[in-house]
């Protein structure tokens, strides 16, 4: 455990109120329900919007911006958790958190108009106006999360800590079941704009939850926000965001002027960040800390935890969903039995860390499942059974499980009760900011892999095909390369609207070439470049004596509609090939690229395992012990709880 002073600024230990000491088990029920609904309203959003996104992308024609939509809103969140928790500190965590919860909602349904006529070209289009309402749901959402981690620590002891992280655990579980499942079913039978206007009526239940059951929860702190500080991490991530994605993409690359100047703003940035916080009275991120092994490791760790877990979520349904053509609801259940796998990981761990009061190795044994369960993931193929996928995600669940809860453990339990809140938020923070990086590495990945697997699979489908095949490939290839390969689940084209179309233009041929015919004049006919050349010719060869009578009519008639058929027999059966082919092209282009983002991950995770193994293993603090406040303490408390 750290050993210093509060920062300059702080209260004394024995003057900060002991929410834990002070509090009737009551309220904390009450609080812990209000906060429990608060931080399930934001974890719901970062999965329901998970199995709509193919159909988004589709409508809203963006694929190259595909995870932008997710980025906005991590990075909006990630850069307010330390700003929110420092608020919280001032004025109290009640107003803190009805204040994100309202600007969360008030996000959620401008992201449900985005793309809507009344918008124009708002933003640039559709899709740009998503991510910056995304980015505004962001910014309340981090007030939710932030001050949830940091209640939690206000209000019970360090022994009882660790069965109700088993709880927030599976508040991220009910959500990542209920989000995947609620988004597909919403996205398949009404609209994906009710996967963000759905959240309305849950955030005005637990709006009025909060308002009429929750105290203010103030701490009695006064220390002065960094605001500077703030600011500078916006513009050290922000920049290093757009590089990784620009750089990733051809008409850009990593040595372009532009990428090369963003990747240096964010080096200022960092380098005046580290500069600022080591001189601010109450930094928006302490450095002291980082001398406490046990925070300094598992931050870090959970960095790496952060951008390996949100991947799992974030690519599996778009596998799903343009691999094996599975509807958006169907992707949905694909992650119930990895949040299965999660809830019974986090709750037993937290169990069992309780009982033998060490959690080292509990993370140590979640990591190396949640490596085993990513290296399953990237020997995804083309023809991976839906069964296959669902027994990789319960091993992935189960690895990832432990080690959500028990790192937030661990640095609440390292550091001195006034640091709780920093480290807490602290800890919170790199999390975010590792599922914000990592998801634009891995969306770079995505769009780069794609712009080469694509043309690749298609160009292996030519071969040997016939040169009416190979034409239509070529279009076809064109095509999938210019919108990114995005599908939307129900979107895809079938065969039979395929056929359907080759039967109705020969139709309409026919429909011309009979109203010719009977007219008599077939010179309009021979000229048009929109009818097959053998036909133009054939028409020109017909003698004008032939289509003097109707006999001679019927039987020219006859003729061509014997041809017509043939023609659209040939046609069908080269659409039937072309179909098959650039379907299986695009699936492996798809399942190869999804693979090698999964196996990215493995180098990731086994970077949190080994980030784990420095770590002290402190044993947790049993009733009575560890951060429990002293008399005067709940003297204090009680008597600023009476005022």
């Amino acid at each position: 455990m750290t050993q210093n002073a509060p920062p300059a600024g702080e209260p004394r230990p024995e003057d900060r109120i002991n929410y834990a000491e002070v509090l009737p088990q009551q309220t904390k029920i009450l609080i812990l329900i209000g906060t429990l609904l608060g931080l399930f309203l934001s974890a719901l959003d970062q999965t329901i919007v998970a199995t709509s996104l193919p159909r988004i992308v589709a409508d809203l024609d963006g694929i190259n911006l595909y995870a932008w939509v997710t980025t906005a809103y991590l990075l909006a969140g990630t850069a307010m958790v330390p700003i929110y928790g420092k608020l919280s500190d001032i004025y109290g965590r009640k107003p803190v958190l009805m204040f994100g919860i309202v600007v969360f909602l008030i996000g959620s349904a401008l992201c449900g108009m985005a793309g809507e006529p009344f918008f124009g070209n708002l933003f640039g289009g559709g899709m740009m106006q998503l991510i910056v309402f995304r980015g505004l749901q962001g910014f309340g959402a981090a007030a939710l999360t932030s001050v949830a981690f940091a209640i939690i620590a206000d209000i019970f002891a360090p022994a009882e800590r660790g069965k109700y992280q088993g709880l927030f655990g599976a508040v991220f579980g009910i959500s990542s079941v209920i989000g995947p499942l609620l988004g597909g079913f919403l996205t398949d039978n009404i609209s994906w704009r009710w996967v963000f206007y759905v959240n309305l009526p849950i955030g005005l239940i637990a709006l009025a939850f909060i308002a009429s059951k929750m105290p203010i929860l103030a701490s009695g702190l006064k220390p002065k926000i960094d605001y500077v500080g703030a600011v500078l991490v916006l513009t050290f991530s922000v920049p290093l965001l757009l590089a990784l994605t620009f750089g990733a993409e051809p008409e850009y690359g990593w040595t372009n002027p532009t990428v090369l100047a963003l990747f240096a703003g964010a080096v200022v940035s960092l380098i005046a960040f580290l500069y600022v916080e080591s001189r601010h009275e109450s930094p928006i991120l302490p450095l002291s800390l980082f001398k406490n092994p046990t925070f300094a490791w598992g931050v870090t760790a959970r960095f790496f935890l952060g951008a390996a877990f949100l991947g799992a979520i974030l690519f599996l349904s778009l596998y799903l969903v343009n691999v094996q053509g599975v509807s958006a609801t169907k992707a949905g259940t694909a992650t119930i039995p990895l949040t299965m796998g999660l809830i019974i990981g986090s709750v037993a761990s937290g169990q069992l860390a309780s009982r033998l009061g060490y959690y080292k190795n509990l993370i140590l044994i979640g990591l190396a499942m949640m490596i085993g369960g990513f290296y399953l993931l990237s020997t995804l193929t083309a023809d991976t059974a839906y069964g296959r996928v669902i027994f990789y995600m319960v091993i992935l669940g189960l690895g990832i499980g432990p080690a959500l809860p028990l790192f937030t453990l661990a640095i609440q339990n390292a550091v001195h009760r006034w640091e709780i809140g920093v480290a807490t938020s602290s800890g919170q923070f790199f999390q975010q900011m590792g599922s914000t990086i990592g998801t634009a590495v891995f969306g770079a990945v995505l769009t780069s892999t794609l712009a080469t697997q694509v043309p690749a699979q298609f160009r292996a489908a030519e071969t040997g095909q016939p040169p009416a095949v190979v034409a239509q490939l070529e279009a076809a290839a064109k095509q999938a390369t210019g919108t990114g390969g995005a599908r939307g689940g129900g979107d895809a084209p079938t065969f039979d609207s395929v056929q359907a179309r080759i039967t109705s233009g020969f139709s309409t041929t026919f429909g011309s070439v009979e109203t010719a015919v009977q007219g008599g004049d077939l010179s309009a006919l021979t000229q048009d470049p929109n009818l097959p050349e053998a036909l133009r010719n054939g028409l020109g060869n017909i003698p004008a004596a032939a289509l003097q009578s109707d006999q001679g009519k019927a039987g020219v008639l006859a003729q061509i509609k014997s041809q017509l058929d043939t023609a659209q027999t040939a046609a069908i059966a080269d659409a039937r090939k072309v179909f098959d082919l650039s379907g299986r092209a695009f699936k492996v282009a798809f399942a190869n690229t999804v693979s090698r983002i999964y196996l990215i991950s493995i180098f990731v995770a086994l970077l949190a395992f080994l980030c784990t193994l420095p770590m002290p293993n402190m044993r947790l603090p049993k009733k009575g012990e560890g951060q429990g406040g002293s008399s005067s303490e709940k003297r204090s408390g009680l008597a600023s709880l009476e005022g």
